[in-house]
């Protein structure tokens, strides 16, 4: 088909590369052969018990019709007040937009905000979705370094080169994905210090602020009362084990809020009526839940970090958040497989460890950093110990 029926932004556009890895791991199944899925980004616990019963209670009683476009006045209430508990932060009910999961609440704040010759400070590495939501509002993201050895918090030094008059915002993602990093108070504010000098719009994207393993979490817009152009992204997704029921929020600037509502009507109309009841509970109703799969959480990253630590000539720091561990293989870079293949970039040694042994991870080219690797412990002790080892003995067969 000839690829100019097609509009330019759909160009703009790369695959999603944790779900093309997703789907080869599928692949790998169907032909009966043994999987250990380390891509996945999502929590491998059930909903809660609680929350189901809440899903299940909103079909039986008719709560299966369409609601406000934004969401409930009830959810909104439920995500204010849980704001006020978690976060420290006060939002009216017109300052707050339920959206179909915090993707989509990122990609709506970015086409009411961007457009044609702006520009938006990414920090590398990012998650996988940032560039895109960028660029097909015809803005330009721009990369910005971190310091691995500090939680991947910014270079600033960077940061301040790239800030031009076109630029128009910044994204922040701690906890982050791929890496775990969590940023400390200090860099959090010396960012939104610079940010307020320029005038450029922060989006805080905190859909793991309740997976941090050194200290509580902060919600940036917390940490400065002048916060009128911080946006506050959470999800229900990773917090409750509710990836699929595809539920997340933004609070801030009410004139925004009102502009990404009336882009959400005229697109999805409203996020399902029967997650929204169910999320409900899960923001209002018991939270003993959280701090079960976080302990797990932890418990499965001291394991990771362990194992890794025994591969020769890979370089990982311990993440502070989310359950990802983002690993630096350029070490492994240009050896040879037996049969002679040259493994030249880190894409090759993911594609090597999939055919090789079953494991399913995610390339740092993806990410914006070649020579890494994320693996995602959101697994079974299992799976991590059984992935490791064939990760070590893999590489270890490797020819340099």
């Amino acid at each position: 088909m000839d690829k100019n029926l097609f509009s330019d932004r759909v160009g703009r556009i790369s695959p999603s590369a944790t779900l093309e890895m997703t789907s080869k791991a599928a692949d790998l199944k169907r032909l009966n052969k043994p999987v250990y899925n380390m891509s996945v980004g999502e929590p491998d616990f059930p909903t809660p018990e609680n929350i189901q019963k809440a899903g299940i209670f909103a079909i039986q009683n008719g709560i299966t019709k369409y609601t406000p476009g934004s969401g409930t006045h009830e959810l909104k209430k439920a995500i204010q007040d849980k704001l006020i508990r978690d976060n420290s932060l006060n939002y009216d009910i017109n300052q707050i937009v339920v959206s179909c999961g915090g993707k989509h609440s990122l990609y709506n704040a970015c086409q009411v905000l961007f457009q044609q010759d702006d520009e938006v400070i990414i920090f590398s590495p990012y998650w996988v979705s940032f560039p895109d939501f960028i660029s097909v509002t015809g803005a330009k993201p721009i990369v910005v370094k971190t310091n691995q050895n500090q939680q991947y918090e910014p270079d600033f030094e960077d940061l301040k080169n790239k800030i031009t008059s076109k630029t128009k915002g910044l994204i922040i993602n701690s906890p982050s994905n791929p890496t775990g990093g969590v940023w400390g108070e200090d860099a959090v504010l010396k960012t939104l210090n610079i940010c307020k000098h320029y005038n450029l719009w922060v989006f805080s994207d905190e859909c793991y602020e309740q997976l941090t393993y050194s200290s509580p979490f902060r919600s940036i817009a917390s940490l400065t009362a002048n916060n009128n152009k911080i946006i506050t992204f959470q999800s229900c997704s990773k917090t409750y084990a509710m990836t699929g029921w595809r539920i997340g929020y933004l609070a801030g600037d009410k004139h925004l809020v009102k502009a990404v509502g009336k882009l959400q009507g005229q697109s999805t109309s409203c996020p399902n009526s029967i997650a929204q009841h169910a999320a409900i509970e899960a923001l209002i109703g018991n939270q003993s839940s959280i701090k079960k799969m976080r302990a797990i959480f932890q418990k499965r990253r001291d394991l990771i970090i362990q194992l890794i630590n025994k591969i020769p000539n890979i370089n990982c720091d311990i993440p502070n958040g989310a359950f990802y561990v983002f690993v630096d293989f350029n070490n492994y870079l240009k050896s040879k497989t037996a049969l002679g293949e040259q493994i030249q970039t880190s894409n090759d040694l993911c594609l090597h460890l999939l055919s090789e042994t079953g494991v399913v991870s995610v390339s740092g080219e993806s990410f914006g950093a070649p020579g890494y690797i994320r693996f995602s412990y959101a697994t079974s002790d299992e799976t991590i110990n059984k992935a490791m080892i064939l990760l070590k003995n893999t590489l270890g067969k490797l020819i340099f």
